[in-house]
């Protein structure tokens, strides 16, 4: 779970939040999320890595490890806390970002059930959330762990599916309310409508 800090996130909603509704914002998204993967059955663990002491402190208050983020760049974050997955022995690494109002154990459920439908024999798995617009990743499911390396950025859900197919992985699309993300005002409208988080300062904060 990456999040580079909780005062420096979503700094594109400032112009709908000040800081201190956007910080609040923050904090509301990363609780839901780290008490949905530690509630989730079939996540055995959870590693945060940050580079914000504020945000550590908040995830091991849910029990999840920290990695403190020495490398700049979300891809590079990712692959140090893959790295740690590994050394813990993990099957698989979920990279699930903060910032999804709909996120909460049945549907980190239904997202692994649907990954071990999908797995076949001798083949890795790459299991991808599409955003609601069909080019970016909100949610990437990789068994093994280094079948493909991270490739969030612009056009993100064809980077992941190519470097699937290049590795002759089983790649997967799998849908439902993880594919809605907060990432613009727009967005936020939308939350706030019932997409499942609301803003804070006497708009529905959870």
């Amino acid at each position: 779970m990456p999040l580079r800090g909780l005062e420096d996130a979503k700094t594109r909603l400032g112009a709908e939040l000040d800081p201190e509704e956007r910080l609040e914002l923050v904090v509301a998204m990363a609780t839901r999320t780290l008490a949905a993967t530690r509630d989730a059955r079939g996540i055995a663990g959870t590693v945060l890595v940050t580079a914000d002491p504020a945000a550590a402190a908040l995830a091991s208050t849910f029990g999840a490890r920290t990695l403190v983020q020495r490398l700049p760049g979300l891809n590079a974050a990712l692959r140090e806390a893959r790295a740690v997955a590994e050394g813990l022995g993990a099957t698989a690494v979920l990279v699930l970002p903060i910032d999804l109002p709909a996120v909460s154990p049945a549907a980190l459920e239904a997202l692994l059930a649907d990954a071990a439908t999908a797995i076949r024999a001798g083949r890795p798995l790459v299991l991808a959330v599409p955003d609601r617009h069909g080019s970016g990743t909100n949610a990437l499911l990789v068994s093994p762990p280094t079948a493909i390396g991270p490739a969030f950025g612009e056009g993100s859900l064809r980077a992941h599916g190519d470097a699937a197919a290049a590795a002759g992985a089983v790649v997967h699309a799998h849908g439902g309310p993880l594919t809605f993300d907060v990432d613009t005002g727009a967005d936020l409208l939308v939350a706030e409508a019932g997409a499942g988080t609301g803003a804070p300062g006497g708009r529905g904060a959870a």
